[in-house]
């Protein structure tokens, strides 16, 4: 009877697993997947009046990619995260490395002052860099008040507005992830170092630096690949003169109603990005990461 009971209660209970993610697995398919799928059919379609598509296979959405111009698009996006991505790591890794080592009680007050802006809407936060950056606003205010500057700077619409906005809104992830791991490292490996003879900044770049890395490597993904289609950011900071793929898939949804050349457009972008992860999963699982730990 005991002998039965067992494999009875190990199947019952398999049964309510089944029932209990059976809800996640439906979300993934209708929500996930099929507008996946829908999109990635939809880049072979053709274009038929204004709004229509019409179900005929064709690669001339893709052949358009390859034009210059869109092709400068997705050059100047990778461009701006590779260096929206450069200026975080020079922001976040000191700000998180450091974080980690405050007490307890600073600590606790430096992470509710990192979140602290994210009780309010992004776009919000985003317009009040409009003020900052606006002819006499607060930062043409500032300079002229210093003698730095003989007039107002035309700072807003321009590409170093949207690259301040792009650092900050992703800086966080980078110092919660270099957080995190520093946060586990074990100063005592420090302290060795540091008793064998080795200066403070080697002892950083020999022990505290490479076993970091993770996280580093996590801000790393968790910035450049939003940074690839956060095109609401250019479109309030760099009005029309900068224009990324993101801002150029919405142009083609809403004004120009070419759908087929949208999706096209999403799916190379998805692409580059999964390629991306797919590059950080292989180094981290080839041991690459933490062979240099």
């Amino acid at each position: 009877m005991t002998r039965l009971s067992k494999p009875l209660s190990r199947q019952r209970l398999t049964r309510v697993e089944l029932l209990a993610v059976l809800p996640l697995y439906v979300f993934t398919l209708a929500f996930v997947l099929g507008p996946l799928l829908y999109m990635l059919m939809l880049s072979f379609m053709s274009r038929s009046g204004a709004w229509g598509v019409t179900p005929i296979f064709t690669l001339r959405n893709y052949r358009r990619i390859l034009e210059p111009v869109y092709l400068e698009t997705f050059v100047r996006s990778a461009r701006l995260a590779l260096l929206s991505t450069f200026l975080v790591i020079l922001i976040g890794y000191p700000f998180g490395y450091f974080m980690a080592r405050l007490d307890r009680k600073w600590r606790n007050r430096a992470m509710l002052l990192l979140i602290i802006p994210f009780w309010t809407s992004s776009l919000m936060r985003l317009y009040g860099w409009i003020i900052v950056f606006r002819a006499n606003g607060v930062l043409d205010s500032v300079l002229l008040s210093l003698g730095l500057t003989g007039g107002p700077l035309k700072l807003l619409y321009t590409y170093p507005a949207v690259v301040t906005g792009m650092v900050y809104a992703l800086s966080p992830f980078m110092i919660y992830s270099v957080y995190t791991s520093a946060e586990k490292l074990d100063w005592s490996l420090v302290e060795a170092a540091r008793d064998l003879g080795a200066s403070s900044f080697r002892a950083f770049c020999t022990v505290s630096f490479p076993l970091t890395m993770p996280g580093l490597f996590s801000g790393v993904v968790l910035t450049f690949i939003p940074s690839m289609g956060l095109y609401f950011i250019a479109d309030i900071l760099g009005g029309n003169k900068v224009a990324l793929v993101g801002n150029l898939i919405q142009e083609q949804l809403m004004k120009a109603h070419d759908w087929p050349f949208a999706a096209s457009l999403s799916v190379v972008l998805m692409g580059m990005t999964s390629l991306f992860l797919y590059l950080y999963r292989r180094l981290t699982r080839s041991g690459e990461l933490e062979g240099l730990v």
